[in-house]
């Protein structure tokens, strides 16, 4: 009897998790068509990557933050920059269309090593480089690592120094062994597309998001179960780079232009770029009063002045 019941429950086991695979390759199948790839797939050194190149002008790659695409610099951004430069749009390695690098999920180093490298086989041997939040940290990393190879730096609402507080306890499962093998099915497969929508609008506060971003910016290709896993190793990895870069950030030669709003309580103003405006010689940081995270979306005018600053202090305007 009891081997029947132990043979019953393996078969229902093996059933749910039949269906929540099939159910998860299906909406991650949808998601692709829905949101394909904008631009070009360029292979570098046998990785994938993902770019949208557009405009005329000073090389400038534009680095989008943690789960995140393409996309959220396509929506305007890139777009308005593209009628003075030529804009590179890269999706970071394993977010959108670009492949991880290892599966440990791509340290800031390795990511700013292979987009520019990304960037030289487009031929921006020395682009303008500007990163928003976790996108600002692998432009850290690339400036820092490679200051050749930079003109000009921005960070936007950038993570850049230590931080206390814990990683977030979703962050904590998804990046566990555990979580990756189940919970992170579970997710791809069942969340439903009102929960997408109002973790792209919790991103925005005091602000809102623009109208048509969610429809545009292609949340349901982060519950894809391999971006889902590569962004939960980058963000449960990001504390332990920070503190190995952070005593990089003197090395940084470019014209670096600083933007971040006052009332970003995702990354923090005076925890983050209070400091970093110290660490790297000669950075200009500009404030943004009542601001949140996302200036490079609800404060357009400001992140774009400061790119054309930062032009015209490499001699590229």
């Amino acid at each position: 009897m009891a081997s029947k019941l132990l043979i019953s429950f393996a078969l229902v086991v093996v059933a749910v998790v039949a269906v929540v695979q099939v159910r998860a390759g299906h909406r991650e199948a949808q998601a692709e068509v829905t949101f394909p790839p904008e631009g070009q797939i360029i292979d570098v050194n046998g990785i994938d990557v993902h770019a949208v190149v557009m405009g005329q002008g000073p090389d400038l790659v534009l680095i989008h933050g943690a789960s995140g695409n393409t996309r959220d610099m396509t929506f305007s951004l890139a777009p308005r920059l593209a009628e003075t430069y030529r804009v590179i749009v890269f999706d970071r390695p394993g977010l959108g269309y670009t492949e991880r690098v290892d599966k440990d999920g791509s340290t800031l180093q390795q990511q700013a090593a292979l987009l520019m490298q990304a960037a030289r086989q487009l031929g921006a041997e020395k682009p303008i480089v500007m990163g928003q939040s976790y996108g600002g940290g692998v432009a850290l990393a690339w400036a820092s690592n490679y200051p050749d190879q930079v003109a000009a730096l921005i960070p936007v609402a950038s993570v850049s120094n230590p931080w206390s507080t814990p990683l977030d306890p979703f962050y904590r499962v998804t990046s566990s062994w555990w979580g990756k093998a189940l919970v992170v099915p579970l997710i791809t497969a069942f969340v439903p597309q009102s929960r997408t929508e109002a973790a792209i609008v919790s991103v925005f506060p005091p602000q809102s998001a623009p109208e048509g971003y969610a429809d545009h910016v292609g949340a349901p290709l982060t519950l894809r179960r391999i971006s889902m896993r590569a962004n939960a190793d980058q963000r449960a990895n990001l504390l332990s780079e920070i503190l190995m870069q952070v005593t990089d950030y003197h090395r940084i030669t470019a014209p670096t232009e600083i933007v971040h709003g006052t009332a970003d309580t995702t990354v923090g103003l005076s925890i983050h770029s209070e400091k970093l405006v110290d660490q790297i010689p000669g950075a200009v940081l500009t404030r943004l009063p009542g601001i949140g995270h996302m200036p490079h979306l609800v404060a357009q005018d400001d992140v774009i002045a400061a790119i054309d600053r930062a032009a015209a202090r490499a001699g590229l305007r």
